[in-house]
């Protein structure tokens, strides 16, 4: 069975991890769209609400899974039994840090491939990074997250990165 692990923070989720999943559902049995914890990173939104926005996307597809994890990417993907990781590539800067990434997992995950996307066009210019600027300066991040995701409520509230 082909399993992929696609970790990110989803902080928050935006259409380009959708679209990245959509894409790689052919490749692959089943994905692990899964929450990497890292206690070192602050967060704008909690760990629960971010858990609950990639189930109310994802579970429609039978072949993604939800799951969150510590730790190296590279041992929760030996503990259950993914030989992939999928990650999406926006520009230059992406590859050269996810090509790095990649060789460390390779090493540290006894044999992991690494699968790079290119984003489409209309979602290179999309990060997590980017819409929580937007959202924390009180504009319209809704053009970026996915429909089934309702931030409008965000808004109109002062967020401090947590």
């Amino acid at each position: 069975m082909k399993i992929a692990v696609f970790p990110g923070s989803f902080d928050p989720i935006t259409i380009g991890h959708v679209d990245l999943v959509r894409r790689a559902l052919p490749l692959f049995d089943k994905i692990i769209v899964a929450v990497g914890i890292n206690s070192t990173k602050k967060y704008l939104f909690e760990h629960d609400q971010r858990m609950k926005w990639l189930h109310q996307v994802f579970d429609k597809y039978p072949n993604v899974g939800v799951d969150s994890f510590t730790n190296l990417t590279a041992h929760y993907c030996k503990k259950i039994g993914a030989n992939y990781l999928l990650r999406g590539l926006r520009n230059a800067s992406d590859f050269d840090y996810e090509k790095t990434i990649s060789q460390l997992n390779h090493i540290v995950g006894d044999g992991i491939e690494t699968v790079f996307l290119i984003a489409q066009p209309e979602f290179s210019h999309i990060s997590s990074t980017i819409v929580r600027e937007i959202i924390i300066g009180g504009a319209d991040a809704t053009p970026f997250i996915p429909s089934e995701i309702s931030i409008g409520s965000f808004q109109s509230r002062n967020f401090e990165v947590k």
